[in-house]
């Protein structure tokens, strides 16, 4: 077996399992799960038929490369989205669809990481998306963990990370909108990071799946091939982004996303893609087409999520240190105990499964910023996350 894979952490869930083996949640009340990041809004009907129209593609195999339509059709919503100029994104150059972002984020690792340098190094945020450090790991690199506080903006601080990190870092993993904390990061912050990466030579792969559910409609969180943009990097060297219909769209099951970026990478993880054997089937092709033609049903999406976080922080202000976040679906409070008795006793006392902090983050230097944080996923019923959070705050409320 690849020795590789010994290197490998327990996924959260795992942990999680663990931690509540044994425990019961009250037998009154129905459990309320704040834990997984899996949109439950409904997934738009013009999706399921788009895949009914087309199901007799299945007969024929697809390009890994993805229908032209497709690619024509997420190169304009990425220049409209992002503001980029018009036609510098080149759907034959500079876009690969993928099966969800998960898949492709774990991927393009495999093929950019080169093994036989010394001390081959995968810079990330600390907490993390786990699958940037199982990417690391399996491309034969060591993670090497920014931490996330409050103290920061829960935005890593590169300024600080010593030249010697970056000397033998071949890729970067950044996350904007942050899963966890929801951070977004700034154009002056996103240039800050492609500076570096032109001084050290390394690539930038921005996970921004969370990009579409925000808060301030005339304020969307800004990406990293629009900063490229701005400083008139209009090829987008360096630079490659990851987006997905997962969150957006509702449509996690659909596995559908893209990359975009450096036309020379794309050309070389292209070709690394025909031997992993990960084309999107045509159906579900024709249903991303869709999808990405239509803000409808994404600007209500939004304004669900809005009603629930006004809802749910109205509730747990009182008694949890709780904000806003900048964008995404998760809250990322401090507790008043350690993070898994925490978790524990929201399962035990109110039914509540929500994750640890220190599950999605590494201790480094003595330092977890996972420590006494939990996520909170607000993907459920606006009933069903509003009677969570009272049911969290009447504990909360009854320790004092």
């Amino acid at each position: 077996m690849n020795p590789d894979l010994q290197r490998l952490q327990p996924y959260p869930f795992e942990k999680i399992r663990a931690l509540l083996n044994g425990l019961q949640p009250p037998a009154d009340k129905k459990l309320i799960s704040l834990a997984i990041g899996e949109p439950k809004h409904p997934t738009p009907s013009f999706i399921f038929e788009a895949i009914q129209r087309n199901i007799t593609a299945l007969a024929n195999y697809p390009l890994t490369k993805g229908d032209s339509t497709l690619r024509v059709t997420i190169a304009n919503w990425l220049t409209h989205r992002f503001q980029l100029p018009a036609n510098s994104i080149n759907p034959e150059q500079h876009v690969i669809p993928v099966n969800g972002t998960r898949e492709a984020l774990f991927s393009f690792a495999q093929a950019v990481v080169d093994r036989t340098q010394a001390n081959a190094t995968v810079v990330m945020p600390n907490p993390f998306y786990q699958i940037y450090e199982g990417a690391a790991f399996l491309a034969g690199a060591k993670p090497e963990f920014l931490a996330c506080t409050a103290d920061n903006g829960f935005i890593p601080d590169f300024a600080q990370v010593p030249a010697e990190v970056w000397e033998r870092c071949q890729l970067l993993y950044i996350c904007t909108p942050g899963n966890p904390t929801g951070a977004v990061m700034s154009i002056a912050q996103l240039q800050q990071v492609l500076n570096l990466a032109e001084h050290y030579d390394f690539i930038v792969a921005s996970d921004e799946c969370y990009s579409e559910l925000y808060f301030d409609e005339v304020n969307p969180p800004v990406g990293l091939l629009q900063a490229a943009a701005q400083m008139g990097n209009t090829d987008y060297k360096r630079c490659v982004v990851f987006h997905s219909l997962s969150k957006r769209s509702n449509a996690p099951g659909l596995r559908s996303g893209f990359v975009a970026g450096d036309a020379k990478i794309l050309a070389q993880y292209l070709q690394y893609r025909t031997y992993h054997g990960c084309a999107m089937p045509p159906p579900f092709q024709a249903a991303s087409i869709a999808a990405w033609q239509d803000e409808v049903h994404v600007r209500a999406n939004r304004a669900a999520y809005q009603r629930k976080f006004r809802q749910v922080l109205d509730i747990l202000s009182p008694v949890l240190p709780v904000s806003l976040p900048d964008a995404g679906f998760y809250l990322w409070p401090e507790t008043p105990m350690d993070d898994q008795a925490f978790t524990q006793a929201m399962y035990q006392s109110a039914g509540v499964q929500i994750v640890p902090g220190s599950y999605l983050s590494r201790e480094v230097n003595g330092l977890n910023p996972g420590q006494n944080r939990i996520r909170m996923a607000l993907v459920a019923t606006e009933q069903e996350c509003t009677e969570a959070a009272w049911r969290m705050r009447n504990y909360l409320e009854s320790l004092n």
